[in-house]
């Protein structure tokens, strides 16, 4: 075996990073994780960090997905993050809504509830409560997050290959606000369909300390890593019914109780031409 070095140790996070954006750029599958599966999570988090910098898009907003309980201990958190990009957030408006999967990849639809942020928050605080980030808060939407990626098994190699390609997030379907959401929020239910069947039933209570929660700890998070939340942002909190497997073709659908419904339709995801001849392929 031979011997490695810091510089190899060092140009991994990237290299994977490179090899992420060039199949969501080209809509092509990969077979396999590209490169070493990271240790822990803060070198997933280089490699997210390295593909942030290489994709052709603004980052709008960040999302959160819960690591399995049995997991928490080995790596020190219960949650984990994402980048959510511009070109990747579709406002429902009656109609179902299109986007896109990978053919051969994996794609699912999440139920969620997203906070638009209303503030920047002080870039160096890092210590919140639950009420110093309600005031963050601009508005609380619902909507559906629909995560993929070009990795068929991405969540069955664990939470530190979803955090190195982009928190195995593809998208985000933002519905209707929340009136007066602050009384309403630990009631606040929904149900997800796919091809009209009912697959989970849940609520904003459903995520461990709630949509306030998970912002709670997103807000630390980024301001560890020098990204602290900014006014306009949109923060996707987690699956409150689950994660609902789909491919092309199918169909899916969000009642959230009282507060509308968010329709939407899987499509074969199409080659990023004009973005993929700067990044690497290997």
């Amino acid at each position: 075996m031979g011997v490695q070095t810091a510089e190899m140790t060092a140009s991994a996070p990237a290299d994977t990073a490179a090899r992420f954006v060039a199949a969501r750029l080209k809509a092509t599958a990969l077979p396999d994780f590209p490169g070493d599966v990271p240790a822990d999570l803060e070198t997933g988090y280089a490699s997210q960090e390295a593909a942030i910098g290489l994709w052709p898009d603004e980052l709008v907003g960040w999302k959160v997905g819960r690591i399995a309980d049995a997991l928490h201990n080995k790596y020190g958190q219960a949650r984990l993050a994402g980048p959510i990009f511009r070109r990747s957030v579709w406002t429902a408006n009656g109609e179902a809504v299109e986007f896109p999967v990978f053919a051969g990849g994996f794609a699912a639809v999440e139920a969620e509830f997203v906070f638009r942020i209303g503030v920047d928050a002080p870039a160096d605080k890092t210590e919140w409560t639950t009420e110093e980030v309600a005031e963050l808060v601009g508005a609380l939407h619902v909507g559906i997050e629909t995560a993929g990626s070009p990795l068929a098994t991405i969540n069955d190699l664990g939470p530190t290959v979803v955090v190195s390609d982009f928190g195995n997030n593809a998208g985000l379907i933002l519905g209707p606000s929340v009136d007066d959401w602050r009384a309403r929020l630990d009631d606040l239910t929904c149900e997800t369909f796919v091809d009209g069947v009912s697959v989970g039933r849940g609520g904003a209570a459903s995520l461990p300390g709630g949509p306030l929660g998970a912002l709670k700890f997103l807000a630390r998070h980024c301001a560890l890593r020098g990204r602290p939340l900014k006014a306009g942002q949109l923060i996707s909190t987690g699956a409150a019914t689950g994660i609902h497997d789909v491919v092309a073709g199918q169909s899916g659908r969000v009642e959230f109780a009282g507060c509308g419904d968010i329709a939407c339709v899987a499509v074969t995801a199409q080659a990023h031409t004009e973005d993929t001849k700067n990044v690497r392929t290997a």
